[in-house]
C-alpha cells in the first residue's frame, strides 16, 4: 500500500496513475532530496549540466614515485617531521601525530562561558597516523586485498585500544587523498583521532538512528540498503558482505557510501569474512574512482561506527563516506560556495548518474 502526507495527496495519484513523471521528473527538474541520516536537504539542479565551464580548472598531479624516497617522513627508516625516527616496518605501522589537533594532558574540566552566548569547553583527544604500506608509490587502490585486510584489522585494533582510554567517547578512523584534500604527503596512509566528546556530525547520526530504531526495531542504514538494492540504480559495488552506492542524497558529484549488509555496530565487530569483503569492496571502489577521470581520484573518506562509551548501540550500522571533489574531470572540481555556504549544498549531476558513470568506469 502506498502511503502518502495529505499534501502529496495529487502526487501520489499521479504515480499510482503512472503519470509522475509527467509532472515531476528527478532528472531533469531541480528538487531537494532528504537526508534521513544527517536530517539535512540538498538542492539537486540536474540541468545544470549543460552549461558550459568558464570557472577553475586544475592541473592534476604527476603521480611518479619510487617505492622508497628518503625525503618522506612516513617512509621506513626516516625521520619524521618532529624529529623521531621510524623503524623498518614492513606491515602497517601507527605512530602517534606528531602535530597532532588534540592532546591527551589538557585539563578534564576546563570551561569557559559569557553568559548564554559565549561557551568554551576543553577537549582531550589521540591523534595517530596509520601507514597503511611501507611502499611509497602505492595507494590502496595498488594493494592487494591481504594488504588492506591487515589496514582494516589495524583501524579495528586502534578503535579497541583508544576506545578503551578513560576520556575517549569515540574514534574516527579517516583518509585524505590527494593534495586537493590537504594532504602534506603522498605515502599511502590514513589518520586516526580519538575524541573525548562525540563530534556534531557523528552526533547527529546517532540521534537520527536513534530514533529510527526506537519506532522500528530495525537501522535506518538497512531499510535504506533493502531500498537501494532493490531499485539498483544508485549501486556501485556490492559483493556479499559490503555495498557501494551513491547515495539518493548525496552532496558531492561522486560521494559515495558503503554499508555493511550485517548491521554491525562497528570495525571491531566484523568478522573475518566481512574484514575479508570490506577490503575487497575498497579495493574495487577505489580502483573505479581512479579510473573515472584516469587519475588518482582526491577524496576524503572515513569510517562512522558506534561510540565507545560502554553501551550498547543497535542503532548503529557501520559506513563509510567517500567525498570526493572532482565535478566534470580531472582538471574541473566541485566547490562549495555561495549558496552552499549560506543556504544549503547544492549539486548538478544526479546521483543516478554519478552511479552510472562510476559502473562504467574500469581501469
Amino acid at each position: 500500500m502506498l502511503r502518502c502526507a495529505q499534501h502529496d495527496t495529487i502526487r501520489c495519484l499521479y504515480i499510482l496513475l503512472g503519470r509522475y513523471d509527467n509532472m515531476f521528473n528527478l532528472h531533469d527538474h531541480p528538487h531537494r532530496r532528504y537526508n534521513p541520516l544527517a536530517d539535512e536537504w540538498v538542492l539537486v539542479s540536474p540541468h545544470r549540466m549543460k552549461r558550459p565551464w568558464q570557472g577553475r580548472v586544475e592541473n592534476p598531479p604527476v603521480d611518479k614515485r619510487p617505492p622508497h624516497d628518503s625525503t618522506c617522513y612516513l617512509c621506513p627508516g626516516n625521520e619524521r617531521a618532529g624529529g623521531k625516527r621510524n623503524p623498518a616496518y614492513t606491515g602497517t605501522y601507527v605512530f602517534d601525530n606528531d602535530f597532532a589537533a588534540l592532546l591527551p594532558d589538557v585539563p578534564a574540566a576546563g570551561t569557559f562561558a559569557v553568559g548564554e552566548l559565549l561557551h568554551a569547553r576543553s577537549e582531550r583527544g589521540i591523534c595517530r597516523v596509520v601507514c597503511y604500506s611501507p611502499r611509497h608509490d602505492l595507494t590502496m587502490a595498488d594493494l592487494d586485498v591481504g594488504a588492506i585486510r591487515a589496514v582494516i584489522d589495524t583501524w579495528a585494533a586502534q578503535t579497541v585500544e583508544l576506545g578503551a582510554h578513560p576520556d575517549i567517547g569515540y574514534v574516527q578512523v579517516f583518509e585524505n587523498r590527494g593534495v586537493l584534500m590537504g594532504a602534506s604527503n603522498p605515502h599511502p596512509h590514513g589518520q586516526i583521532w580519538a575524541t573525548q566528546s562525540l563530534p556534531q556530525f557523528v552526533a547527529r547520526e546517532q540521534a537520527t538512528q536513534m530514533a529510527y530504531f526506537a519506532r522500528h526495531g530495525r537501522t535506518l542504514l538497512g531499510d535504506y540498503l533493502a531500498i537501494e538494492l532493490e531499485r539498483a540504480e544508485r549501486l556501485v559495488e556490492a559483493n556479499e558482505h559490503f555495498v557501494a552506492l551513491v547515495p539518493f542524497w548525496a552532496v558531492w558529484p561522486f560521494e559515495t557510501l558503503v554499508i555493511s549488509r550485517r548491521p554491525a555496530p562497528s570495525l571491531p565487530a566484523l568478522t573475518g569474512a566481512e574484514r575479508d569483503g570490506l577490503a575487497d569492496l575498497l579495493k574495487r571502489l577505489i580502483t573505479r574512482y581512479d579510473a573515472l577521470f584516469a587519475t588518482m581520484l582526491p577524496f576524503s573518506m572515513g569510517f562512522h561506527q558506534q561510540p565507545t562509551d560502554g553501551a550498547d548501540h543497535p542503532e548503529w550500522h557501520l559506513h563509510a563516506h567517500f567525498y570526493p571533489p572532482l565535478l566534470r574531470s580531472a582538471t574541473v572540481r566541485k566547490f562549495m560556495v555561495g549558496f552552499e555556504m549560506l543556504g544549503e549544498p547544492q549539486r548538478d549531476i544526479t546521483p543516478e548518474q554519478a552511479a552510472e558513470r562510476l559502473r562504467a568506469a574500469r581501469r
